[in-house]
């Protein structure tokens, strides 16, 4: 697993370095959270046209400043609040972090009114984790069929975020069960429930969850440097 304290350079050689270890068939996913757009212009360059914003609002400002960069796809990962949902389908192609069944066919009602579909991931959290928002297993079984009804969310595949401080073994399992997770909704054929897609693995863990099956990583601080408190 690479560690940040690894890697030197550039951000395009930073970007270069992992690349070279990810197969084509891995998405890398540029977490921008507070990222400068000068840093972003320069991840473009090196070929990213993925960027990750955790904020409805954050994403608003550099959308404008970066709007000749035509091409880029706009994920969201940070958690929804319902008041921002309409501005959310504004912004962002993909949203990665729909958490409960609430949030998805609030998405599924206003994307019906816009005549649009959007690209869903569906947040689960398959271990205790007081910080973090998703769907245990359970729960998310429990509300396929209803999402199943949600005819304008795309629904790709799941997303999840690990609690900080996993020993690796830990965290292999955790990804594991999440690529389990997806692969037994799939076999249930349900209506836009597709399940090909794991956003999963960041900075610290993203070797782990590529060898775990991930087909998206959001990689922020390994390529940008530590965030601004």
């Amino acid at each position: 697993m690479t560690a940040f304290s690894q890697l030197s350079g550039t951000i395009a050689e930073r970007i270069h370095c992992i690349r070279q270890t990810l197969p084509d068939s891995v998405r890398l996913i540029a977490v921008t959270k507070q990222v400068s757009v000068a840093a972003m212009r320069e991840a473009y360059a090196a070929g990213v046209r993925d960027f990750a914003e955790n904020r409805v609002q954050e994403a608003e400002v550099k959308q404008v400043q970066l709007h000749d960069l035509t091409d880029v796809t706009w994920h969201l990962i940070g958690h929804l609040q319902s008041n921002k949902v309409q501005k959310a389908l504004d912004c962002f192609q993909w949203i990665h972090s729909i958490d409960d069944l609430k949030l998805a066919q609030r998405l599924n009602h206003l994307a019906a009114q816009r005549s649009q579909k959007l690209q869903a991931l569906l947040q689960v959290k398959l271990l205790p984790d007081p910080n973090k928002y998703g769907w245990s297993a359970a729960d998310l079984l429990r509300d396929l069929s209803a999402l199943s009804h949600c005819e304008n969310l795309s629904i790709q595949g799941l997303m999840t975020i690990l609690p900080y401080g996993l020993a690796a073994a830990d965290a292999t399992v955790a990804f594991q069960k999440t690529a389990e997770l997806a692969n037994t909704i799939r076999q249930q054929n349900l209506p836009h429930l597709q399940m090909q897609a794991l956003s999963m693995g960041m900075s610290n863990d993203y070797a782990l969850a590529v060898q775990s099956g991930a087909t998206m990583i959001r990689l922020g601080r390994i390529l940008f440097g530590d965030r601004q408190a």
